[in-house]
């Protein structure tokens, strides 16, 4: 069943009307094609006309969608031969970043990523994406395997930020983010980094420190939820809208800021619609950014990582 968020209700009250025409037709010999397609073109409009004006707390929204693709869904249609790698050799698992060696399109790569999970036992398992250190520190150990192999990384970066518990902070948090951001940084191999639904900050960048930051049409990427920011500066979350607003999260605004590179679209309504299009997408996108990477030398990739994270502000 579709979720739909606040702003399509109008659209869902139509897609019910067409709903309840298709079950009214099935009870009784009633011809209502003609009716049913008049609906339907009339719900796309709408919802080419909605998604074509989101604010920017929308888009935060519509990023945060339950339905929309999260990392398995990312493995199971970019790649083949996916051949998980788990630990960090010093702690435990971390079920909230995923990583494995993988070829998309024939490519051979190591793809690394957030998993949020998509019901309420898979969230809880994955702690809603929300990484601890043994996370990033099994990004790390992934990420020097491929250096050390010559594959490509390519991460899949969502979510809402670094796990805050007090395990976490004991265990090294801050520094285990530092050291994959760092890691990122001195790959001699190309990295490109999608920010696929939330970029939530250092839990975020930890693994987008990257040769090439891509971001889908609706995701979002910020320093700090809308949520976050609103409590700090108005002291109350109901200002969440003016936030998302005021600290520039969508695509657009981080493509003109030069945070990322490029934008890649999404299926119209969101890749939530159509998780297979969305994905895609993506993969053409990627293969695209592979070959055009994998042109460069070891020292060349370090150098652009540098000089472009250096010119950003």
């Amino acid at each position: 069943m579709q979720t739909y968020l606040d702003f399509e209700k109008p659209i869902a009250e139509l897609d019910s009307r067409i709903a309840a025409l298709r079950e009214t037709a099935e009870s009784g010999d009633i011809d209502i094609d003609v009716e049913v397609s008049r609906l339907e073109a009339k719900s796309q409009k709408m919802l080419r006309e909605a998604y074509g004006k989101l604010s920017p707390w929308q888009k935060t929204q519509v990023a945060r969608h339950p339905e929309r693709p999260h990392f398995k869904d990312y493995v199971a249609g970019l790649t083949e031969d996916f051949l998980p790698l788990a630990g960090d050799r010093a702690f435990a698992d971390d079920p909230a970043i995923i990583g494995g060696l993988a070829r998309i399109e024939g490519r051979r790569v190591l793809l690394i990523g957030h998993e949020k999970g998509d019901d309420t036992a898979s969230r809880l398992k994955h702690n809603f994406g929300m990484a601890k250190p043994e996370g990033y520190r099994k990004a790390i150990r992934l990420m020097q395997l491929a250096d050390r192999f010559g594959l490509p990384v390519v991460s899949l970066v969502d979510t809402p930020g670094a796990f805050p518990g007090v395990q976490a902070e004991e265990r090294g948090q801050a520094e285990a983010i530092a050291r994959s951001t760092e890691q990122c940084l001195a790959l001699g191999v190309p990295m490109i980094a999608v920010i696929v639904g939330e970029g939530g900050s250092g839990g975020a960048v930890a693994l987008a420190a990257a040769n090439r930051v891509l971001m889908l049409e609706h995701a979002v990427y910020s320093v700090i939820s809308p949520e976050g920011c609103a409590s700090i500066l108005w002291r109350t979350a109901d200002k969440a809208a003016d936030a998302a607003e005021a600290m520039k999260v969508t695509a657009a605004d981080q493509k003109s800021l030069g945070v990322v590179d490029r934008v890649v679209a999404e299926p119209t309504g969101g890749a939530h619609r159509d998780p297979a299009g969305a994905i895609a997408l993506l993969k053409d996108a990627l293969v695209e950014e592979l070959d055009g990477c994998s042109r460069l030398s070891p020292a060349a990739l370090l150098e652009q990582r540098r000089a472009k994270f250096l010119a950003i502000g």
